[in-house]
């Protein structure tokens, strides 16, 4: 049963207006993929060697916002939320590096728990670059990036992993395409 609703981006609109709903749309549609599944079926892992899993997936993509929008963005010392380290020391994005960012699934992990430390990724993420302008800069590896490049790549990194989340899905309980 899918609860989430999912808005399609404006076929005529100005480019914050794009940017902003196209990743809307692949939050929504990453949503929809975990929507009434049990922990069980959320951790379920994809095929050996890989254990990439839909709760893995929501996990990292809180990581993900939390490394892009508070720690490359706003400059923000923001402890991981998974992993080694997590909830202790804030850590830059340079410090972080490419550390696991959420994939391996703790035991005790809920996926309840998980979609709600996301979503409040994603609102933290929502108030930090509503004021901002597209050509607004944070810093990655010494380097400067707009905020319009962040939204590309996150819009790339939600549409790269929804990929992975259908074929999870389907292969946990046969749902496919919405």
């Amino acid at each position: 049963m899918v609860t989430t609703e999912r808005s399609i981006p404006p076929l005529t609109a100005d480019e914050r207006t794009t940017l902003e709903s196209w990743l809307d749309f692949q939050r929504a549609t990453l949503a929809r993929k975990v929507d009434g599944l049990t922990d069980e079926q959320a951790r379920q892992p994809a095929a050996p060697p890989s254990t990439l899993s839909l709760l893995g997936l929501v996990q990292h993509m809180g990581e993900v916002e939390r490394q892009w929008f508070r720690r490359v963005l706003q400059q923000e010392a923001a402890p991981p939320l998974y992993g080694p380290g997590a909830g202790s020391e804030a850590r830059t994005a340079e410090e972080l590096g490419e550390a696991d960012a959420g994939l391996a699934v703790a035991p005790d992990a809920r996926l309840v728990e998980a979609v709600a430390v996301w979503q409040e990724e994603v609102a933290r993420a929502r108030d930090a670059y509503a004021p901002l302008s597209l050509d607004a800069v944070g810093t990655v590896q010494g380097e400067e990036v707009s905020l319009r490049w962040i939204f590309l790549h996150m819009i790339e990194e939600y549409a790269r992993h929804n990929g992975h989340a259908d074929l999870l899905r389907e292969r946990t309980d046969g749902a496919t395409g919405y």
